[in-house]
């Protein structure tokens, strides 16, 4: 028997003992991250169903009385629901009335992007691990109380064993750890710009928190890819992280593992070569870390195109036989679909043409490959044609604008004094809400964004004060004016009136939100940068400038391609829910997803985050939507909208649905923040009258 059938054999052994050893009622929960290891986002529950889903009512919510918004998925186990606040407090509500059984704060103040908490039990032994800070804590699911004998007096430090100084280290979680049998397996948010932390992937003991194994995504000296880096790359260079998250093919034991850019994200003159393995799908042996395959998407990325969810595990029909694959998402608008024990691709790749860089010292990778099917799911390039016709003066205004832009299509670098076009723009396309797959009918559902930004490259300031310390360290993300690309990248302006400087040097050093920290800043720069941003003014500091190897240039900012009253300068949609047949590569629907409801247009569609959920029920449940506040179901077979309920604060995390006691809910994070409005953290749970619940039609 070869190695290869030996192995399926095994998997199909493996995956009928997995079946007779997962209990039943597992199906009627939301157990993990994106509804399980294989990260479908699928439930097999139609109590809720296309005849009666216009029924549906709120059964209960829970307001966290903390604002800055929610990016969760929450997770049901055993009839508890187990989440974060927007400030990373961990919750457990009854799931079925969504009253609090007890809460977790570690005293760190949390914000931003914290998508969820981890579920792991061992005989009578039951954690939630969760994230707070550079922190992972192990609490115990009944009580919420710290398991002690996990790490050190509770937790262990992310900071370590990267191989540098802790201290000089910003690594978070984005993303909770997957499971896979004792071990915890994770990746970390790290810096984009220089300096910054490298993306190890690492497995811990659920158990104990002791690390069992490492895979360096910016290789070593003897390691496979080390020569597709500048020989001592590894010891500076960062990035190349999974930030996404992952998915576990309990039956074969591989963990597949999206992994974003390398540092710095626009400019790599200082990383020469294909830099492996950042931008890459991995497959690696879950219980020793071994890569079984790769494939890289976006060799030497100077875009930012990260792999941006976890992949999704599905099983398809190709030339008449069913296929166990991994289909991944990108920023591209692209699904590339593989074997997921050989890594071989299931249709068929085509190769882009390389687009030579003007800047000096880039070095551009011969080509790149796209998938020749399924189509993309997002537009890939735009002409006068696709521009706003909102009025004629945002058209006046978009066109003059768009004349200026280099606009050559996809792969295209970026050059020093005149933007270029990114379509789909830097948050996607496909973003971190993931896809849904229905084993049923094998449609993949994803939601996109339609939005075109720019961006462009300056050269690096010399010598050392606290505006050329902003520009440096500042500027790509606030831009050089201060003014940011809000909601996602907020303004300074007016910081003084908002921060004292001791709590912005606080935030500046250990970081916030999307924004990581910038520990080696020393006091007296940290001065000189917190007195820039506060009052303008610019103090010199003594001594030799200090620039990180491969700086010669930096980014100017995220600039999104808007028209003078601030909507998308493309014609619409401006964001759409798509379903992919992933056996075919054809489009089964694509339907706009959104509304600005100040324009009093229908079906516009709007930018988008979170995911969906599919059912066997018939129904696509989704949020995403940025401005309109609205919790919607469609028919998964037409797109339809069969209903929509408004909400609080806009639902940008990904809904769960789960049954408890016999009645189907499902829950959706609502907490805004993605609009420059208000934000908040309620859990709004939907369900069926009592009185007329009914099987399915």
């Amino acid at each position: 028997m070869s190695a290869g059938a030996a192995r399926s054999v095994l998997a199909t052994a493996a995956l009928l003992a997995a079946a007779a050893a997962f209990p039943a009622e597992r199906s009627r929960e939301w157990p993990a991250y994106g509804g399980g290891p294989a990260s479908i986002r699928y439930s097999p529950l139609e109590q809720i169903h296309r005849g009666n889903v216009s029924r549906l009512e709120v059964a209960w919510t829970y307001d966290s009385k903390e604002s800055g918004g929610l990016q969760t998925n929450p997770i049901v186990v055993e009839g508890v629901l187990y989440t974060l606040t927007p400030k990373h407090r961990v919750i457990a509500l009854d799931a079925a009335t969504g009253a609090e059984r007890w809460t977790f704060d570690s005293g760190i103040p949390g914000s931003g992007p914290n998508r969820g908490v981890t579920y792991w039990a061992h005989g009578g032994d039951r954690r939630i691990f969760a994230a707070q800070d550079q922190y992972l804590y192990a609490l115990d699911a009944g009580t919420g109380r710290v398991v002690s004998s996990f790490g050190r007096d509770g937790r262990i430090d992310l900071r370590e064993g990267l191989g540098r100084p802790p201290a000089e280290q910003s690594v978070r979680l984005t993303t909770p750890a997957v499971v896979f049998q004792d071990l915890l397996i994770l990746g970390g948010r790290v810096g984009e710009d220089l300096p910054s932390s490298p993306g190890h992937v690492r497995a811990y003991e659920a158990r104990s928190g002791r690390l069992r194994w490492t895979f360096r995504t910016i290789p070593a000296p003897g390691e496979e890819g080390h020569d597709t880096w500048p020989r001592d790359a590894w010891t500076y260079t960062g990035g190349a992280n999974n930030w996404a998250g992952m998915a576990v093919d309990e039956a074969r034991g591989i963990v597949y593992v999206p992994t974003g850019s390398a540092a710095p994200d626009f400019y790599g003159g200082g990383r020469a070569g294909d830099n492996l393995f950042a931008d890459c799908l991995l497959a690696l042996d879950a219980r020793t870390g071994r890569k079984v395959w790769h494939f890289q998407a976006v060799r030497h990325d100077i875009w930012d195109r990260d792999f941006p969810a976890p992949p999704s595990l599905v099983t398809v029909t190709r030339g008449g036989r069913r296929v166990d694959a991994v289909a991944q998402t990108s920023k591209q608008g692209y699904v590339y679909l593989f074997d997921r024990e050989t890594g071989a691709p299931l249709f068929p790749m085509e190769r882009v043409a390389r687009v030579p860089s003007t800047v000096e010292g880039e070095r551009i990778a011969d080509a790149q490959m796209l998938p020749a099917r399924p189509a993309p799911f997002a537009r890939q390039r735009i002409t006068e044609a696709d521009l706003t016709t909102r009025t004629p003066e945002a058209r006046r205004a978009v066109l003059d604008a768009f004349r200026l832009i280099r606009n050559d299509g996809p792969f295209v670098p970026f050059s020093v004094g005149r933007d270029t076009l990114l379509l789909p723009g830097y948050d996607g396309g496909a973003e971190w809400g993931g896809a849904a797959f229905d084993p049923q009918t094998g449609l993949l559902y994803v939601n996109a964004n339609e939005m075109a930004w720019t961006g462009a490259l300056a050269p690096a300031v010399a010598g050392t004060s606290g505006r050329k310390l902003y520009l440096q360290h500042c500027a790509s993300c606030h831009r050089d004016d201060l003014t940011g690309a809000p909601p996602q990248m907020p303004s300074l302006v007016g910081i003084a009136e908002r921060r004292r400087e001791r709590e912005l040097a606080f935030v500046i050093r250990r970081g916030q939100g999307r924004m990581p920290g910038f520990p080696l800043l020393t006091s007296e720069e940290m001065d000189a940068l917190v007195l820039f941003l506060r009052t303008g003014a610019d103090r010199e500091l003594k001594g030799p400038a200090s620039s990180p190897v491969g700086t010669q240039y930096r980014f100017t900012g995220y600039h999104k391609f808007l028209d003078p009253d601030g909507y998308p300068a493309i014609a619409p949609p401006w964001g759409t829910l798509t379903a992919i047949d992933l056996g075919t590569g054809e489009h089964a629907w694509q339907v706009p997803l959104g509304e600005y409801p100040e324009l009093g247009l229908r079906d516009t569609g709007s930018e988008n985050y979170g995911g969906p959920v599919v059912t066997a029920g018939g129904l696509v449940f989704i949020g995403a939507t940025c401005f309109d506040r609205t919790f919607r179901a469609f028919d998964k077979s037409t797109g339809r909208l069969l209903w929509k309920a408004a909400l609080p604060f806009s639902a940008v995390g990904t809904p769960a649905t789960y049954e408890v006691a016999g009645r189907q809910f499902v829950v959706v994070p609502a907490g805004g923040g993605k609009d420059n409005g208000p934000s908040g953290g309620v859990y709004v749970a939907f369900a069926l009258p009592k009185a007329s619940r009914e099987g399915p039609p």
